[in-house]
């Protein structure tokens, strides 16, 4: 499973580094249908991922520790970018912290959901 965590961190490395270069303009202003639709087309993003874990055979067992391992990085690196948000990403407005945390918690939910189910 160690091929997963080191996935994980690498997707964990090129979406904060994506993130801390975007420019705030470029995005369109934080609204409630805005962020939900965010949060939608990410947890449906990982879950896809997640799922191809699934559809490929794996073991359940090993589905479950390849998608733990997979968020994992998240889990434990996001609560500081969250905590020095302002610090991690200056091009953004203080008050998306907020976002930027139930964002990734959005993520890791669509990750680990497909392999609930099993043995």
């Amino acid at each position: 499973m160690r091929r997963f965590l080191i996935i994980g961190f690498g997707m964990w490395v090129l979406g904060t580094a994506l993130i801390r270069i975007s420019r705030v303009e470029q995005l369109p202003p934080f609204s409630t249908p805005r962020i939900l639709i965010l949060y939608a087309a990410s947890f449906g993003a990982t879950f896809f991922i997640a799922r191809q874990f699934v559809a490929h055979k794996m073991p359940p067992s090993d589905a479950r520790a390849a998608c733990i391992a997979l968020v994992l990085p998240t889990l434990l690196l996001d609560p500081f970018t969250a905590a020095f948000f302002t610090e991690a990403f200056p091009n953004w407005p203080a008050r998306a912290a907020g976002v930027f945390g139930g964002w990734m918690l959005i993520f890791c939910a669509g990750a680990l959901l497909p392999v609930l189910r099993g043995k």
